[in-house]
């Protein structure tokens, strides 16, 4: 049964550095986004221990360099073998892509510092961003991340569209780097203090007396992949385990893994109390100040002993925050079934000490299986409009800009992009303005994306070497007042829509020094047609001389071909050939082939016979394949042969019909 603490907000702060851990692996699985920064360009693969793929981090940013740690500080695991390091620019970010919109997502990212640099100087501070709220400062000496140790910041919030920027920000302390980045898909009722509004960053996860004093229990014990830590003080507490495993029941918000709960501290007997004490991370703290970080803190138990109740065996506890009874009923868990009690709200004190004592009827000391500790961040900035933020990035990778085009266009306003104006309105999300993206080295045509723009008022793509038309849809943009594309190759015509702007006096179109563009419709149709008529003056004299040509060798190929040897015989014995073909034409028997007629143009003659489908004696005697026709043809053609010769009954000349 989940009990929630009503009458006061409480977080606890543990005594120790949170966060401080040797490097882990971190690959991609389930649906998981795992990143290792710094691996060589489309590289990936699977951690031993947690089976997780992870893969490099070049498909995630454009800017800066990987480097590898010193052999010194390798570790076990491969991940935090390399990092990327962003010595360019204030803002340079990572863009998680393919998330629901709505739905809690656990980010985290891991720094080892491990010399990369060879300079044995790792930078004093740097802050993250998620998206355009701030996330973290991170402090590598502090953390330890300059000696070996992996500094792991994580987060919990709720993901406003389908693509999330992590950013790491210069703020003069060094050079910003990261070693890893991970995001994790949560479900939509876990953690009800994660809000549109606010997020809550980690300030330590606990399992409490692990059976592994060494070990992090995470994926796949946890299918949420959340980093649990071991957590033990032999000299202050006793601890109790179990090899049963452990439930939760009804609506479970946190989902604890049943392996952190199997093991629990207590105290030493029942007069005594687990205690712990923190103060505010905020330097100059006032009580009830909302601008200091609120805190939440959600402890986890589970009864691992059966008690008997015949016997008068109980647990039950207070929880006491600052000296004020937080739980005044009393708690008692139940056997082998995971509770929680938690902040709904977060809560704000200069200093904290929490204290779980028995109460009066209780015969067993207070137990503590885990614990959680956050703070409350921000998330109500806005960032760039969403019909605008997508179309600044679309423009970004059609042209490769490089600049400082990082993060979020607008938003923060000492970190828009060079190029760009915005307005901010109260309440409302920034809007670009203005674009300007003169001598940029743009190529290609003139992106679509621009009349995505709805606000933008001034365009300036002048002196770069964009080709093809102008879009037409540039004139849709209600607010848009000039358009500077001078100096460019574009072609074709003015569309109709901006000229008609042009001449209502609403925009303002600079488009010199593109050579081949029509500044109106009526030189366009006039230049189409002188280039109609040059095509038609090369046209004609091609096609003339290509006659003339065709007509002379037509002509010499012929004399050529009368000059063959025999041609004056042929003229000669034209006569004779016309009265021997009338009598054969007057032949007629029952098995030789009629002649029907003959046909005579100047020396050339030939005869018609009916048609034989079976052929001629010949053929039959000699076979098929016997050639003959080319000597036939010679001799009637060419006189090789006076054309009486072929007068003379021959077995070539008896054709055989279907049915002989």
């Amino acid at each position: 049964t989940r009990r929630t603490m009503a009458p006061r907000r409480w977080l606890l702060l543990l005594f120790l550095a949170a966060g401080v851990l040797q490097p882990l692996a971190q690959p991609d699985s389930r649906g998981f986004i795992s990143i290792d920064c710094g691996l060589a360009e489309e590289a990936s693969y699977v951690d031993d221990t947690t089976t997780l793929a992870y893969v490099s981090d070049s498909g995630f940013t454009d800017a800066g360099t990987n480097y590898n740690i010193s052999a010194e500080y390798l570790g076990f695991s491969r991940r935090g073998h390399n990092l990327r390091s962003f010595p360019d620019g204030v803002r340079n970010c990572y863009t998680l892509r393919s998330l629901v919109s709505g739905l809690k997502y656990l980010i985290r990212a891991s720094f080892l510092y491990g010399n990369y640099d060879g300079l044995n100087r790792p930078p004093a501070s740097f802050d993250l961003h998620i998206g355009v709220n701030f996330w973290k400062t991170v402090n590598i000496s502090t953390w330890g991340a300059d000696q070996g140790n992996t500094a792991v910041v994580e987060a919990i919030v709720v993901v406003p569209d389908d693509l999330l920027q992590v950013c790491l920000v210069n703020t003069g302390g060094g050079t910003p780097f990261i070693s890893s980045l991970d995001l994790r898909p949560l479900k939509r009722t876990f953690y009800p203090q994660a809000t549109a509004e606010q997020g809550l960053v980690m300030l330590a996860r606990f399992n409490a007396a692990p059976v592994n004093k060494t070990g992090t229990i995470r994926y796949p014990d946890d299918p949420h992949d959340r980093l649990w830590y071991p957590w033990f003080d032999a000299t202050i507490w006793a601890e109790i385990s179990t090899t049963e495993r452990v439930y939760g029941v009804g609506d479970d918000l946190f989902e604890v893994p049943w392996k952190v709960m199997q093991t629990a501290i207590v105290t030493r007997n029942a007069s005594e109390n687990i205690w712990f004490g923190w103060e505010s991370l905020d330097a100059e703290p006032r009580d009830d100040d909302p601008s200091r970080p609120g805190y939440i803190a959600i402890l986890h138990f589970a009864e691992l002993q059966l008690l008997n109740a015949s016997n008068g065996e109980l647990r039950q506890f207070y929880i006491n925050l600052n000296d004020e009874l937080a739980y005044p009923t009393g708690f008692t868990p139940e056997h082998l079934i995971s509770n929680a009690i938690y902040d709904t709200k977060p809560s704000r004190h200069s200093g904290y000490n929490l204290s779980i004592n028995a109460t009066a009827n209780s015969t067993l000391p207070p137990i503590l299986n885990a614990v959680e500790m956050y703070y409350v961040i921000p998330t109500t900035n806005l960032g760039t409009d969403s019909q605008d933020a997508p179309a600044a990035m679309a423009i970004k990778a059609k042209y490769g800009v490089r600049k400082n085009w990082m993060g979020d266009p607008c938003f923060p306003r000492t970190m828009a992009w060079d190029g760009l104006n915005c307005s901010y309105a109260a309440a409302n999300p920034p809007r670009i303005t203005s674009i300007n993206l003169s001598s940029s080295g743009l190529n290609s045509d003139i992106s679509s994306s621009f009349a995505h723009l709805k606000a933008l008022q001034y365009l300036d793509l002048s002196n770069n070497n964009l080709t093809g038309s102008i879009p037409d849809a540039l004139s849709q943009l209600p607010s848009l007042t000039v358009i500077d594309l001078s100096g460019n190759q574009l072609n074709g015509s003015i569309p109709s829509g901006l000229l008609k702007r042009i001449q209502d006096g609403s925009l303002d179109l600079r488009h010199g020094n593109n050579p081949n563009l029509c500044t109106d419709g009526n030189s366009c149709q006039l230049a189409a047609k002188r280039k109609s008529k040059l095509a038609i003056y090369v046209a004609v004299p091609v096609l003339v001389i290509m006659v003339i040509v065709s007509v002379a060798l037509l002509v010499f190929f012929l004399r050529r071909r009368n000059q063959q040897p025999g041609s004056m015989k042929n003229r000669r014995a034209v006569k004779p050939q016309n009265e021997e073909a009338q009598i054969l034409t007057r032949i007629h028997h029952k098995n030789l082939v009629s002649m029907i007629g003959y046909c005579k143009d100047g020396e050339y003659m030939a005869l018609v016979y009916e048609y034989m489908a079976q052929g001629t004696l010949r053929e039959h005697i000699a076979g098929m394949n016997t050639n003959y026709e080319a000597d036939t043809m010679e001799d009637v053609y060419h006189g090789g042969r006076d054309l009486k010769t072929h007068l003379n009954l021959h077995k070539r000349h008896i054709m055989d019909t279907e049915q002989a």
